[in-house]
């Protein structure tokens, strides 16, 4: 949907109350912010409720919209703090929700409907039919993931009736947003969670393969207006308000006069902040080295002489007109260019001594202070009568009424009703044991599958159409473009006329497309099923099972109440948008390239549809020891993930599992 306005939204971080006031201040039209929990940058100063009460005063009195980050991944014991304090964030009239899971948007619809929902790239969100199907549920917005193509990005917004937004500066992960486990599952630290630790900053192999140059798109300012695009994104709420300041007065600059950046804006959003400089790859297509770099010293020396910040509070010029008369009750009106308010207070009485003047009045009238308001005596009007007089607190107190309701005016506060949260109950697939497996390297599939799998997946472009064993499913590649639709429906369509019947689907948009064809769905560990909520938000859109997220643990797992857990296998840490293994000695390496950390963990990279990678953990999940704890948390759905083995060594897993036989050095699900 094309956007309304001439010119998109230009969106700025804030990260801390001084950051939001320095991104008004520079013309931002929009800012969003971190609440104090729940959040995708746990780390941030982030906003208590006094502050985020300020924040959006601040903002709607300059024309700014502000959003509020709950783009994390919640559990379901977390569910009712977060119905509350989105109910408060209502009170305090933030503009819309950013929400990465789809368990959490689901809860607000039901509980904070008011509260609109825009889609965090968290989600990754990379298709009209993504795009389409969060329409449905009723976002108004969608944050598109970072590594779509300009081309990707129009049909998105040419061929859906949803607001599209774009990231426009900033760091880049180089893993899909939503998809990256590094952090988690090897630090402890959950990225989807706000905890990233930043894995991909490390050096691999010696280099900083995997640490990206920051965005910027300040050279393709036509293109974006051109686009539709609603809204383009600064990324950088932990970043200080000096950057916040200097690149959104540039990037305002850039929109209002309708034109691409020069050298010496582009230096100075370099010396801002940068990695060796920007990269626009995924935006051209350019997809490469040249996109790595990393933070040297000269870009900290050079980031050191930037500009400092407007954090100073721009108070809104009022104007006053006030009746001080005797026998009737005072009045005072407050008015700005777009609001007036009056309140009324006490009978002035007459005066024994020391009567109310002009100046008196005007002296304690104009004494805004705290507030965002700024009255010049001059522009107070009065009406007094002579020999009257009235308590100064009574004048103080009549001032500061005036103030707050001219104040609310800006707020845009709605009303929540009280809460009474119930959690959903699922019921588990029976007591019976359930046993699934994708076998990434599909030959594995027909070389070593012994029959104990009730239903087993091999990648879509992998399926042997010559041989007499059918797979029960396949695997759709995690990423699936406008661009790249058409070739995957047509080998889903084959597929099917072949007899497999399940589509393992990881992304909103496979649902659209298994339902095209007429396949089953199972649900992939990657749609981040976090919470009972998620869980029957996906059954509702057609799944027949699914795999919880690697994240939970077993008490997580089990308060779900369905759901396969992850038991074996070199659990995805990455997805890749670039194709390492054909920057690092082309596809003859395919089957035997990997990164290794400066511990000397070795991390294997395999290859997905068409040349995007995945990157896989270092060591093994494996339950076969701990399947009478599975049982005791009634986890009998269990998934395995065969990547890297050899047919023998996939014999011997399934073997060792069911023999309940023990391994070392593996990772365990606690």
């Amino acid at each position: 949907m094309k956007r309304k306005a001439e010119l998109p939204e230009l969106l700025a971080p804030a990260g801390s109350y001084d950051a939001l006031v320095a991104a008004v201040n520079a013309g931002a039209d929009a800012v969003y912010i971190g609440g104090s929990s729940l959040n995708a940058r746990a780390f941030a100063k982030n906003f208590s409720d006094e502050e985020t009460e300020r924040a959006v005063l601040y903002a709607h009195m300059h024309s700014v919209k502000a959003y509020v980050t709950l783009n994390t991944l919640i559990y379901d014991k977390e569910a009712e703090d977060f119905i509350n304090y989105a109910g408060r964030l209502v009170a305090l009239g933030i503009d819309a929700a950013i929400v990465a899971d789809i368990g959490a948007a689901s809860l607000l619809k039901k509980y904070v409907p008011s509260l609109p929902l825009h889609a965090s790239t968290q989600m990754s969100l990379h298709s009209s039919d993504a795009v389409s199907t969060l329409s449905d549920f009723g976002f108004e917005r969608v944050v598109l993931a970072r590594e779509l193509s300009y081309e990707n990005i129009l049909s998105a917004v040419r061929n859906t009736n949803t607001e599209i937004e774009i990231f426009l500066h900033g760091a880049l992960c180089v893993s899909h947003s939503g998809q990256c486990l590094f952090s988690s599952l090897v630090g402890g630290r959950s990225g989807n969670r706000g905890e990233c630790a930043q894995a991909c900053r490390l050096p691999y192999n010696g280099k900083y393969p995997l640490s990206l140059r920051d965005l910027s798109l300040a050279e393709h300012i036509p293109e974006l207006i051109d686009s539709g695009v609603a809204s383009l994104k600064i990324e950088g709420r932990m970043k200080s308000p000096e950057y916040v300041y200097n690149t959104t007065k540039i990037y305002r600059k850039l929109l209002d006069e309708k034109r691409p950046a020069n050298h010496g804006e582009n230096a100075e959003l370099k010396r801002i902040f940068s990695r060796c400089g920007f990269t626009d790859g995924y935006f051209t297509g350019k997809i490469g080295e040249k996109m790595t770099g990393v933070r040297t010293s000269n870009d900290k020396t050079e980031s050191r002489k930037i500009s400092p910040a407007d954090i100073s509070e721009h108070k809104i010029q009022i104007f006053a007109n006030a009746s001080f008369r005797a026998g009737v009750p005072c009045r005072l009106s407050f008015s700005d260019k777009r609001n007036t308010v009056t309140i009324y207070g006490d009978v002035p009485e007459k005066a024994k001594s020391a009567p109310l003047t002009e100046d008196s009045l005007k002296d304690r009238l104009s004494k805004t202070g705290e507030t965002l308001f700024s009255l010049d005596k001059n522009d107070i009007s009065l009406s007094v009568d002579d020999n009257i007089n009235l308590a100064p607190y009574k004048i103080n107190a009549l001032r500061r009424s005036a103030s707050f309701s001219l104040s609310e005016l800006y707020m845009h506060r709605r009303q929540q009703p009280p809460v009474s949260y119930v959690s959903l109950s699922h019921t588990r697939m029976g007591e019976e044991q359930f046993h699934s497996a994708l076998f990434m390297s599909a030959n594995r599939f027909y070389e070593a599958d012994t029959g104990f799998f009730d239903l087993s997946f091999v990648p879509l472009f992998k399926v042997n159409y010559d041989s007499d064993k059918v797979p029960g499913g396949v695997y759709l590649p995690p990423i699936v473009t406008d661009s790249e639709r058409t070739a995957v429906l047509s080998e889903m369509k084959k597929a099917a006329d072949f007899g497999i019947r399940y589509a393992l689907c990881g992304n909103l948009c496979h649902f659209s497309l298994a339902k095209e064809i007429g396949m089953k769905i199972f649900g992939d560990f990657r749609l981040n099923i976090t919470n009972s909520e998620s869980a029957g938000v996906f059954s509702k859109l057609g799944a027949h099972g699914f795999i919880l997220s690697p994240e939970l643990n077993l008490a997580s797992a089990r308060d779900i109440g369905c759901g396969s857990v992850i038991v074996y296998g070199r659990i995805p840490l990455m997805l890749l948008e670039r194709c390492f293994i054909r920057e690092n000695g082309g596809c003859e390496k395919c089957e035997n390239f990997c990164f290794t950390d400066r511990r000397g963990f070795v991390f294997p990279v395999m290859s997905e549809y068409p040349h995007r990678n995945v990157l896989l953990n270092s060591v093994v999940t494996y339950m076969g020891d701990r399947k009478k704890l599975l049982s005791k948390y009634k986890l009998n759905a269990q998934h395995f993930i065969f990547t890297k083995e050899t047919a023998e060594e996939i014999k011997t897993v399934i073997s060792d599992y069911i023999n309940g036989e023990s391994r070392e050095n593996v990772r365990r699900i606690k």
